[in-house]
């Protein structure tokens, strides 16, 4: 059985997240800046929010353990689209050609629900995708088994192997193999396109 759906992560695969980026702009300084998200708003901190959590409760509680860095701690929600680089390249028009094939586009991501709607708004070819699948509605994070049958559920349950998802995380892709579906692990559109070419998605330029 071949692939027939493409199942994207949102995050450094569809659209460049650098929280790394808005710290060294905000510190002027790019080793602060690694400090700063390596020590306090760590990618374990961030990821409460991807499983559901209210930055309305962990950033005063950070907040309250770093006082000296209370700004730059609430700026992690109030300038969240800052922490993008617009469109990994190549990839929003891959996208829009997929879409023209008539190939069924859904999404997978670890995010807040609360900040879903204005990442998707800030980046329209979000909503080229039939559906996205957002942790933090569902409250389990990639990758959990749980929410890659969440995703097979939503996609009206298709039999996994004719799924390919491409995601920048090899523990996430393991997951994903593990549930049935066909991994790819992004390294840039280059090798998406070649690998939808092979698969019979898209065809040759």
């Amino acid at each position: 059985m071949t692939t027939s759906i493409v199942l994207f992560d949102l995050g450094n695969v569809l659209i460049d997240w650098d929280p790394r980026a808005l710290y060294a702009r905000r510190f002027g300084d790019r080793a602060k800046a690694d400090w700063f998200c390596d020590t306090i708003c760590t990618l374990a901190w961030h990821t409460r929010h991807d499983a559901g959590e209210s930055f309305a409760d962990t950033i005063p509680e950070l907040q309250a353990r770093h006082p000296d860095y209370a700004e730059h701690i609430a700026a992690w929600r109030s300038e969240w689209l800052d922490m993008f680089n617009g469109y990994v390249p190549g990839m929003d028009t891959l996208v829009l050609e997929l879409k023209a094939a008539g190939v069924p586009l859904f999404g997978l991501s670890n995010l807040s629900a609360e900040i879903a709607d204005e990442t998707f708004n800030a980046f329209p070819v979000i909503h080229e995708l039939e559906d996205v699948v957002v942790s933090g509605a569902e409250g389990v994070v990639k990758p959990d088994p749980r929410i890659y049958q969440i995703a097979l559920d939503r996609m009206g349950c298709p039999a996994p192997e004719t799924v390919l998802f491409i995601d920048d995380r090899l523990d996430n892709i393991r997951a994903a193999e593990a549930a049935g579906m066909v991994g790819h692990l992004f390294e840039g559109a280059k090798t998406v396109r070649e690998h939808l070419v092979h698969a019979g998605l898209l065809a040759r330029h």
